[in-house]
């Protein structure tokens, strides 16, 4: 609930940043380096600290913000192998991708740990003259009497914090921007619950079974393996451990008895995976929910005296081919540093005022991207392609390489035909998904 404060109280900070994870912190990072006083506020005992991730960041954003970041950032290994794989209970086919370019600067991916990386981002918003303020919970807006957003109300005593602009970055469950009127009802058809574990492995090990070696890398992503919940799988690479995983659909996943941690334990047994994670020992299971439906489920970004970045914003890319959300977040973190910079240098922080921010979205990747794959997250966790595609095509291939002496080879064509049908998949649902996926991806 808001309280409102006097019209005339002076605000204690230009802005007040909510959430020192990837967006908060490059936010702060760009309001600081412009002259303005930035208050960081982390619910944690430091910046990180509550934070789970299950993938990979593509920091090149940072290009802009910190060039040559790659020296210094405590990144895992950088990625240099990307497979997709498909799996059904007791096959696999795997998409691998595998280039060197990728091994050098400036790189494109790295897996991390998000307490790491995202303790280090704080750590140059501080280094550049934002106050960062940790063991710190925003509970709520100040607004003044003609309900404008001036500040937040915190859980300390007398912790009143005013400021000109709020900038709320305070992770997926955003009750700011919930408080704000900012989000519309809730859906939990948009959401997924994403559930890791993270597995203790020699380096030698690691590079020997991933086929890798030094700081390369190794991203999996896995569609399939998931129980016949709807969502998907992944493994990825750190130095010394395994980050896996699952990804599941709230819905499907409330409308089965299996818990989460028994999921990934099927995982880990399946004939594809086992030998890879073979003697992990656990050494961390965390879960975190997730925004999956992209664009359609982004709350309107700006109000007076307020911006919403990051995955409080739902600004998470869920498409299949690209499962992308930090990048996203340090964008969009930018992107509402420089409009609140802009706002205060004008002395005009109402909606209009701030109307910068999704221009600069719009003009970037942010929600070119988001726009553009609208419908993947609604494609990519259909019924039919979590469960029907994945035996289907894992079948034809299985026909296409095996060797049935002294029968003829069955052709292409004809195998389609006939998995199709065995499939119970219609030529209209192909054609329409087909259809789909070309205006999605093309």
């Amino acid at each position: 609930m808001s309280d409102t404060v006097a019209d005339a109280a002076p605000a204690d900070v230009d802005v007040v940043v909510v959430g020192a994870g990837p967006a908060g912190s490059c936010a702060a990072t760009v309001l600081a380096r412009a002259g303005h006083s930035v208050v960081l506020l982390e619910r944690g005992p430091f910046a990180g600290s509550k934070n789970m991730y299950g993938g990979v960041v593509y920091p090149r954003i940072l290009d802009q913000l910190h060039p040559q970041w790659w020296e210094h950032a405590p990144v895992q290994r950088w990625v240099v192998r990307r497979s997709t794989m498909l799996l059904t209970d007791t096959q696999a086919l795997t998409v691998d991708f595998r280039t060197q370019s990728w091994a050098a600067p400036p790189y494109n991916g790295a897996t991390a740990y998000r307490p790491d990386f995202d303790h280090w981002l704080a750590g140059l918003a501080e280094a550049d003259g934002a106050q960062l303020v940790c063991a710190t919970t925003a509970v709520g807006l100040l607004r003044d009497e003609a309900g404008r957003v001036v500040g937040v109300r915190t859980d300390r005593p007398d912790g009143d914090l005013r400021a000109r602009v709020v900038i709320a970055c305070d992770g997926v469950n955003s009750f700011l921007a919930k408080e704000a009127g900012l989000y519309t009802a809730t859906d939990a058809a948009n959401y997924t619950l994403g559930v890791k574990e993270t597995l203790a492995l020699p380096k030698e090990v690691i590079d020997e079974r991933f086929g890798v070696r030094d700081r390369e890398g190794v991203d999996i992503e896995i569609l399939g393996g998931t129980g016949g919940v709807n969502g998907g799988g992944f493994v990825y690479t750190n130095l010394d451990t395994l980050g896996v995983g699952v990804v599941l659909k709230l819905p499907a996943l409330a409308a089965q008895s299996a818990r989460p941690e028994q999921i990934i334990a099927g995982l880990k047994e399946h004939p594809a995976i086992a030998p890879l994670v073979e003697g992990g020992e656990i050494k961390e299971y965390s879960a975190h929910l997730i925004p999956e439906a992209g664009r359609s489920m982004m709350p309107t970004l700006a109000t007076d005296g307020m911006l919403v970045a990051g995955d409080a914003a739902a600004m998470c890319l869920a498409a299949g081919i690209w499962l992308e959300g930090v990048n996203f977040a340090m964008a969009s973190g930018i992107a509402a540093g420089e409009a609140a910079s802009e706002a205060l240098r004008r002395g005009d922080v109402s909606t209009a005022g701030l109307a910068g921010y999704e221009r600069r979205l719009h003009d970037s990747f942010v929600l070119r991207d988001h726009e553009k794959l609208r419908r993947a997250p609604a494609l990519v966790l259909s019924d039919r392609v979590q469960h029907q595609y994945p035996q289907f095509v894992a079948d034809v291939v299985e026909r296409m390489f095996r060797v049935d002496n002294p029968a003829a080879k069955p052709g292409l064509n004809r195998i389609v035909r006939e998995e199709r049908k065995r499939s119970g998949l219609r030529w209209r649902d192909l054609l329409r998904d087909a259809i789909d996926g070309a205006r999605t991806f093309g």
